[in-house]
């Protein structure tokens, strides 16, 4: 114990190891800490005295048992304390890519549909390229749903669960027109933004309509290789986005490279359509557009954008915090280009994919237990 038993020191085979009192104390695995069933805190962890220390430690094999100056006493699996202070690796389970991508994530839909492990496959394979591509899909306008179901609700917009995207008269979103669609982000004026975007082939006999995808994070962190300056401009600055018909109106703002606390990109947004940039003082305007400007060339160039034609069965499963997406122009004298998309939250998906990984680890654990 250091610091008047306000700290443990560990030292094990990976290293050393220093934790703090407080932080052991509110973590006690004990019935009256936590709730056995929901793994939730009993106490308030608020309350506890700021000056709480260790008044013994012991270590037995796995099982550390200690007493704390509040008269309370727990014991911890030391393994599971050394797995929860392992430090977290950069973008852990995700592979950057750009355009020259040669084997794309696949999946099939009824092995998903059926098998659990096919189903994690194809999670994981999300996680891991932001994307992912489906085949086998029934050739009906609810051919996706069966799959949805599998891993969480639909998310419901003003324009519905699953809505068509195809070229209309009087069209309500540029998306249900013939023209090209520069890489961008589905619906960055909601809160939250939807989270994967699910698109469905049911016919695409026009001429054109190939569909790009572009790793937003992979073409940020090279902007803040290449150009540190407009990166951190980029992630400064934050232009809100606004959408409205006659019966809706939605405005959310953000930036298009947005930060978490350990300085890795979390999310990416660009919707060119959608994007109304506050009157800022001239210079930060004037930076934000060159910043702007030299992700736009990125996003937006060869290198980075990968182009891909979706046949009838087939759908993608896209990222919507990762990815950017576009399309081609089309032309309809060469037939019809009918697509069907819907969302789905980031929250179920992430949780389907975890839940699946630690259901399946323990079923292969116990079956290496009993051969």
């Amino acid at each position: 114990m250091k610091d008047h038993g306000q700290q443990l020191h560990l030292s094990h085979a990976e290293g050393d190891l220093t934790l703090e009192a407080l932080w052991l104390r509110e973590r006690s695995p004990d019935e009256t800490t936590l709730d056995s069933l929901t793994g939730q805190r009993l106490i308030e962890a608020a309350d506890l005295p700021l000056d709480l220390s260790l008044t013994q430690a012991q270590l037995d094999g796995d099982t550390l048992s200690l007493a704390f100056s509040d008269g309370h006493a727990a014991s911890f699996s030391l393994a599971t304390l050394l797995a929860e202070c392992q430090p977290c690796e950069a973008y852990q389970g995700m592979t950057f890519w750009q355009g020259n991508l040669a084997q794309l994530p696949e999946a099939d839909f009824a092995a998903a549909l059926e098998d659990d492990a096919a189903l994690l496959d194809m999670l994981e394979q999300l996680q891991r390229f932001g994307f992912v591509r489906v085949s086998g899909v029934p050739d009906t306008e609810d051919g996706m749903q069966g799959l949805i179901h599998r891993i969480g609700p639909l998310r419901r917009t003003n324009w519905g669960g699953i809505a068509d995207v195809k070229s209309v008269a009087n069209a309500y979103d540029l998306t249900m027109t013939q023209r090209g669609l520069e890489p961008h982000t589905d619906n960055p004026y909601r809160d939250p933004i939807p989270g994967y975007i699910w698109l469905h082939c049911l016919r695409n006999a026009a001429q054109g309509g190939d569909s790009m995808l572009v790793d937003g994070f992979s073409a940020a962190e090279h902007l803040r290789r290449e150009d540190p300056e407009a990166f951190a401009c980029l992630t400064d600055v934050s232009p809100g986005f606004r959408y409205h018909d006659a019966t809706t109106r939605l405005e959310s703002e953000g930036p298009l490279i947005e930060l978490d606390s350990r300085g890795q990109v979390a999310r990416v947004r660009f919707s060119n359509r959608t994007e109304r940039v506050p009157a800022l003082p001239g210079a930060t305007l004037r930076r934000y557009y060159a910043a702007r400007q030299a992700f736009y060339r990125l996003i937006s160039g060869d290198d980075f954008t990968l182009h891909l034609k979706l046949a009838p069965g087939q759908m993608l499963i896209m990222d919507n915090y990762r990815l950017f997406h576009g399309r081609s122009a089309f032309q309809l004298e060469g037939g019809i280009r009918h697509m069907r998309q819907g969302y789905v939250d980031r929250d179920s998906t992430a949780s389907r994919r975890l839940l699946l990984g630690d259901q399946l680890a323990g079923q292969f654990a116990n079956e290496e237990a009993s051969a």
